[in-house]
């Protein structure tokens, strides 16, 4: 247990340390600053984009136009505002945003039914089967990702496919740190209650791995 809480506590030091030098790059050179946000943090923009929106179409549209918001948003703030920005949760605070308002706006209009899709990126070396196995997990995790309500929903996959402190996930949901507690817990439960009743539901625990190949090599559109 200590080398675990040290091993966390270091990751958490070292991630810092990106944030704080972001922040100054921000400071000198916006636009070259912001290229290297943009790179640092597009992974996980697109990730729960992805989980949000359940399409990479979508998830590709709801990531650029984040962060052309935030880009916008930044040329607004003096260099005080911007040297105490926590970047990540303010990033995926607007993704979140922006894909509800895309979420309530296709609600509007008629189309096909959202299917969660895979993720690209399985490591090199598995079978087609085995790779038509992780695919199909993938897609029975998105379904029953998809049928917790909203905030629940944001709350795991924050929390549990992320990675992100509860802290982030609190500042993500605009709610105190012990309601984020509370909806990831509730989003757990109800996924578990999911499971037990869908027979072909995904194997495994209810740890979901995060799709970190899905944007190698990607530029945000």
């Amino acid at each position: 247990m200590p080398e675990r809480l040290s091993g966390e506590s270091a990751r958490i030091d070292a991630a810092a340390e990106v944030e704080d030098r972001l922040r100054d790059a921000l400071v000198v050179d916006l636009d070259a600053g912001f290229a290297d946000v943009v790179r640092v943090h597009e992974r996980v923009v697109y990730s729960v984009a992805l989980r949000l929106t359940r399409r990479r179409e979508d998830a590709e549209d709801v990531a650029a136009d984040a962060f052309l918001r935030a880009y916008r948003a930044l040329r607004r703030f003096d260099a005080a505002r911007i040297r105490v920005l926590r970047l990540r949760p303010w990033l995926l605070t607007i993704l979140r945003n922006t894909a509800r308002n895309a979420v309530r706006d296709a609600g509007r209009r008629p189309g096909p039914a959202l299917v969660s899709e895979p993720v690209d990126g399985v490591a090199a070396g598995p079978s087609v089967e085995e790779q038509v196995e992780a695919d199909h997990a993938q897609r029975a995790w998105g379904e029953l990702l998809a049928r917790l309500p909203e905030t629940q929903r944001t709350a795991v996959v924050l929390r549990h496919v992320e990675d992100l402190q509860t802290g982030e996930v609190a500042e993500v949901l605009g709610c105190p740190e012990g309601t984020a507690k509370s909806h990831i817990s509730r989003g757990l439960k109800k996924l578990r209650a999911l499971l037990a009743d869908d027979a072909d539901g995904p194997p495994g625990s209810l740890m979901i791995e995060p799709p970190q190949a899905a944007t190698s090599g990607r530029t945000v559109r």
